[in-house]
């Protein structure tokens, strides 16, 4: 059942991107990586993150997204919670610089308060650099409960809680990402 699943998000993932404002980051060889991003207003309450950045309601951030069908892809055969956290978490660390070079390029730098991003997976964020932040709105909360249902089912692992909201200042991940890149974005 679950094959079948992957095989039929595997043909709605480009319909699905085709209707997003999302865009891929792409290395130097235009490969995408494991993001795509857009940008948006911050609609949370107001939260400091732990190198005192303060991200407000309106505030402009990139929005990221994991690529989750290429996640499942190359994760389909790996069976242990263990092995499937470790090769997610080496996937983002190995993303994170060319999304950083993105970030420090986009022609709105200096309106970027930071990155956002919503997830069940958050274990070993915080070594990346990220700001755990729990989900105040219940509704929005089992909103994004239930849209992570088919993933989390696919992936068939107990590594899911309750997605938070994780933040990462545009400072932070420049100064901890952009002297790692070895190539730069491009969009598309």
């Amino acid at each position: 059942m679950k094959s079948y699943l992957l095989g039929a998000w595997n043909v709605f993932d480009p319909v699905y991107y085709s209707f997003t404002r999302l865009r891929y980051v792409r290395d130097q060889e235009q490969k995408p990586t494991l993001f795509r991003v857009r940008l948006t207003r911050y609609k949370g309450r107001s939260t400091i993150l732990k190198d005192g950045t303060i991200i407000h309601k309106n505030d402009l951030l990139i929005k990221i997204h994991l690529h989750n069908v290429k996640i499942m892809n190359e994760l389909y055969a790996v069976t242990s919670d263990t092995k499937r956290a470790v090769y997610i978490y080496h996937m983002v660390k190995r993303a994170m610089p060319v999304l950083a070079e993105y970030v420090r390029k986009h022609p709105r730098y200096g309106e970027i308060k930071g990155i956002i991003g919503i997830t069940t997976l958050h274990k070993g964020s915080t070594r990346l650099g990220f700001d755990n932040v729990s989900i105040h709105n219940a509704l929005y909360r089992s909103y994004k409960r239930l849209t992570f249902t088919p993933i989390n089912y696919i992936a068939s692992s107990s590594m899911h809680h309750e997605p938070v909201y994780l933040f990462m200042s545009k400072d932070e991940l420049v100064k901890r990402y952009n002297g790692k890149a070895r190539s730069q974005y491009h969009e598309g």
